[in-house]
């Protein structure tokens, strides 16, 4: 059965991560971006961790993992590299909650891609857990052909796409000023550093459906 790919908003939500190691800073950090809430369980942790405990960016239980650590979670990642811990971790888990364990998709009801971001532009690779390493060659590559103007482009349809709302356009007028903003040649000005250009393109377009309107 094929996993299904989704972008889930997590501000406010509950999420533990078991193990306070390298691992389990990295996960920690990527939940802090999404504006989780953070309890980490671990008998130790890294210097970060512990600085993100003293000034109260995350609930830090020094201590191992107990079932009920995860009652009231989200999302549940088990960081550990204890084998009988991550499996209670995984056991311990409700049918409602979400739970990751690091390599052991058997374990797992998600697994966590490789991503690719440049600014709001996020692109995520996964494998179905069968071979994180491929994952992470893929965005590798893709880091290599995406470039920050993409993240800079978006910026700009969006902006578009939020402007030609309010303009006097047909449906079908919108999707085609909005088809003509993602061409490949806008794109290329974007990429220039030309954004006069571009935006004049843009500007010349727009009004020459708003003309078609009129006339």
């Amino acid at each position: 059965m094929r996993s299904y790919p989704m972008f889930a908003d997590l501000r406010g939500k509950l999420c533990v991560v078991v193990g306070g190691g390298r691992v389990a800073e990295r996960k920690v950090a990527s939940l802090l971006a999404s504006g989780a809430r953070v309890r980490v369980i671990s008998p130790s942790c890294t210097e970060r961790l512990r600085e993100l405990g003293t000034h109260g960016e995350i609930e830090l239980v020094a201590r191992s993992f107990e079932p009920a650590d995860i009652n009231d979670a989200l999302l549940v990642l088990a960081a550990t590299d204890d084998a009988a811990t991550n499996l209670l971790v995984s056991r311990s888990a409700g049918p409602h909650q979400w739970v990751n364990v690091a390599d052991r998709p058997d374990l797992c009801s998600f697994t966590v891609p490789a991503v690719v971001e440049r600014g709001a532009l996020r692109i995520a690779v996964g494998t179905e857990g069968r071979c994180p390493g491929f994952a992470r060659k893929m965005k590798e590559w893709l880091q290599g052909i995406i470039g920050p103007e993409y993240g800079e482009h978006l910026n700009f349809v969006a902006a578009w796409r939020t402007r030609a709302r309010t303009l006097m356009l047909s449906p079908d007028s919108r999707r085609e000023l909005m088809d003509r903003l993602l061409d490949d040649a806008l794109l290329e000005l974007t990429r220039r550093g030309d954004r006069a250009a571009r935006d004049r393109e843009a500007e010349r377009f727009a009004a020459g459906l708003l003309g078609r309107k009129e006339g």
